[in-house]
């Protein structure tokens, strides 16, 4: 199993030379590293003897060295921000970054590959398409629901108007109908029983008016033909014979909603792919519809892996409180899929493989064992299930270790098996940030193209913008940054808990701020990735401690 990266730093030695410490000391020899015990630590992998880490780890280095910049303090802010990119905490080796520059100055290889390259992972916004490309090949089909039952989901057709808005004129005012220039001898329309006199909306033809009469006419309803314009109530006046007139100047069609002011029959009022929102629905229901032909959403399965999970009560005993479980399934209903529900995994290749041929979803989401530790079954699984991996790790900080896979397998892997249409499995690292980063990366584009909420630029509510950065925010030297962030002043500032391990800063966001390798200085552009329900009140927001450090 990942290591969940709940301990601090671990012991790493006297900076020794088969540790992180001689990475360091190589590094200090071409003036690139301070020296040690100047640094924080925020490793993912939690590994104090790495010497190149690859996808075992499950996050990120970040050293607080900013290539080219060298380090700096900061004090986090009350409401949790910090002035320059806060960062998580107290686990990190380090060792990724001297790796790193290292290598810029000296041409060292990676992880023992041939060409000298090491294995680094998919470049971030390649990692994104390639989901986005898997899920438009995957549409599920559509289906005809209730308009009652569609709120949520993203039109499979055009809206179009199966009526003329509106269907026949109408008053917009109450008032009088009036036909031809004033005054205007009132005529009594005669009312249902007990219904007030006038012409009312609802009911039927209010017959023909001459020149010169004037009949009162309620919002809403039809219009008697011959009718010139609508007088408003209050710019109205009858004299001592019963005669109307008018207070102002009285413009011909005046107050009247003409047949098809809005659309004619036939017309497209939205297009294919825009998410049916309370507003759709009451444009639906004006123009003729009852039901609606929506995409049908992705069912997806979360698998929760790992024996050391707890789902209620304190951490005890070595075993820790499962957070993933219960905010998948809110998380991935709110990017538009149909949750089948969260199963427990344990620690188990075989117990692995059945949950996973044996789920109905169309996407399978998995947490843990994407690395390669002593109990990291997902690849194993995977090879057994005869998948395609079309990613296997991405260059990005918090959760490098993820990946994507199109499952093609029957149900059964032996002969004879049960066909079905391909699924997906999204495999996340197991650190709750470094999961939110793999939900971001593949999990969301996967899903959105599935239920064709990319159909439209800007039909469904924005999944990402850009704004300025209104602290400096360090990065990694070779990886995308995704960072928690804030909105101030017309900028986004990053917050300070955003460790892998983390969640606390996730909470409070209003985004995550895609910091791109090297680094992003106060006032850079950077692109930042809403997420799927409103931004918190700032006032609600915990007031957090000041802290000083240094943080990437």
């Amino acid at each position: 199993m990942t290591v969940r990266n709940q301990a601090g730093l671990g012991d790493t030695g006297a900076f020794g030379t088969g540790s992180f410490g001689g990475l360091l000391l190589a590094a200090q020899e071409i003036g690139d590293v301070p020296e040690p015990g100047a640094t924080s630590r925020d490793s993912e992998a939690g590994s104090p003897g790495a010497v190149a880490p690859d996808a075992s780890a499950e996050g990120a280095p970040s050293s607080g060295v900013h290539p080219g910049r060298g380090e700096y303090e900061t004090s986090a802010e009350p409401d949790g921000t910090d002035g320059a990119d806060a960062g998580a905490a107290d686990d990190d080796d380090g060792s990724e970054e001297a790796l790193a520059l290292v290598r810029g100055h000296r041409g060292i290889s990676g992880h023992g590959s041939p060409s000298g390259a090491r294995h680094h992972g998919v470049p971030w916004h390649e990692a994104r398409s390639r989901a986005a490309r898997a899920g438009r090949r995957s549409r599920i089909g559509a289906r005809q629901v209730p308009l009652d039952q569609a709120l949520g989901q993203v039109l499979a057709e055009p809206l179009a108007a199966l009526t003329d808005l509106p269907s026949f004129d109408t008053s917009a005012m109450d008032g009088w109908a009036i036909s031809g220039p004033g005054p205007w001898k009132s005529r009594a329309a005669r009312p249902a029983k007990n219904q007030p006199s006038g012409i009312l909306a609802g009911h039927g033809a209010p017959g023909t008016l001459a020149d010169g009469e004037a009949v009162r006419i309620a919002t809403g309803a039809r219009i008697p033909d011959g009718t010139t314009a609508v007088l408003r109530s209050e710019h109205a006046r009858t004299d001592a014979g019963g005669n109307l007139h008018a207070r102002h100047q009285v413009t011909h069609g005046q107050d009247i909603r003409p047949r098809g002011q809005e659309c004619r029959s036939g017309d497209e009022l939205l297009p294919e792919g825009m998410p049916v929102t309370p507003a759709v629905l009451g444009l639906a229901a004006a123009a003729g519809y009852d039901r609606l032909l929506t995409v049908c959403p992705p069912r997806v399965q979360v698998l929760v892996i790992g024996d050391e999970l707890l789902s209620d009560g304190l951490p005890h005993d070595g075993l820790i409180r499962d957070a993933l479980g219960p905010m998948l399934g809110p998380w991935l209903r709110a990017l538009g899929a149909e949750t089948l529900g969260t199963l427990r995994v344990r620690d188990d290749a075989d117990t692995l493989y059945r949950a996973v041929m044996s789920s109905d979803a169309d996407v399978l989401v998995t947490t843990g064992g994407t690395a390669a530790g002593p109990v990291d079954h997902v690849h194993p699984v995977l090879r057994r299930a005869r998948a395609e991996l079309l990613v296997d790790g991405v260059a990005v900080r918090p959760g490098h270790p993820m990946l994507l896979a199109r499952l093609t397998a029957g149900r059964d892997a032996g002969a004879g098996a049960e066909k079905r249409a391909d699924r997906y499995l999204v495999g996340l690292p197991g650190n709750p940030l470094a999961a939110v980063s793999g939900l971001v990366t593949l999990a969301e584009p996967l899903l959105r193209a599935m239920s064709g909420q990319e159909a439209v630029p800007g039909g469904a509510t924005p999944v990402r913008s850009f704004a300025p950065l209104g602290h400096e925010a360090q990065g990694h030297p070779e990886d995308t940054r995704l960072v928690p962030v804030v909105r101030r002043g017309g900028r986004v500032v990053p917050l300070r808990y955003h460790g892998p391990a983390m969640l606390r800063g996730i909470a409070a966001a209003h985004g995550i701020a895609v910091v791109p390798p090297g680094g992003a200085r106060a006032g850079d552009e950077v692109e930042v990735l809403e997420l799927p329900w409103p931004p918190p009140h700032a006032p609600s927001a915990p007031a957090m401690p000041t802290i000083e450090g240094r943080f990437t």
